[in-house]
């Protein structure tokens, strides 16, 4: 499900599935997006940032045209202790491991993958990042 803001409207949260992931998206070729994604992020609740929220950050192959700092998106992976994925959506096998990423951190989310919690995978990816 996609939105292009929060809140969600509340009209239809009866028939809403739960919530396992939220991916934030930032165009970095705009700086419109990120303001949006700042604003939004006062509607999630504060759970989520232990290990149900990430930032995918697009056209970053495109470093020339680029209208936000690369700093600035990190800063707000470090701010909320969320990931930070960087890619190039208009490049076939980039978004497609991309979205194989996504897919493989929303099953854990989501609990489908035993043994393995999103809080201990966003650790792990801490740790990774760190390094």
């Amino acid at each position: 499900h996609l939105a292009t803001s929060l809140p969600l409207p509340s009209e239809r949260d009866h028939l809403r599935p739960r919530i396992d992931l939220v991916v934030f998206m930032i165009d970095i070729k705009s700086k419109y997006s990120l303001k949006n994604v700042e604003t939004s992020l006062a509607y999630v609740d504060a759970s989520f940032f232990l290990g149900k929220v990430c930032f995918l950050v697009t056209g970053v192959g495109r470093v020339n045209a680029c209208s936000i700092e690369t700093n600035a998106v990190c800063k707000l992976g470090e701010t909320y202790c969320s990931p930070v994925l960087f890619c190039e959506l208009e490049l076939e096998g980039v978004r497609a491991a991309t979205a194989q990423r996504l897919v493989r951190m929303l099953r854990i989310c989501a609990g489908h993958i035993p043994g393995v919690s999103a809080l201990s995978f966003v650790s792990l990816m801490r740790k990774s990042n760190d390094d």
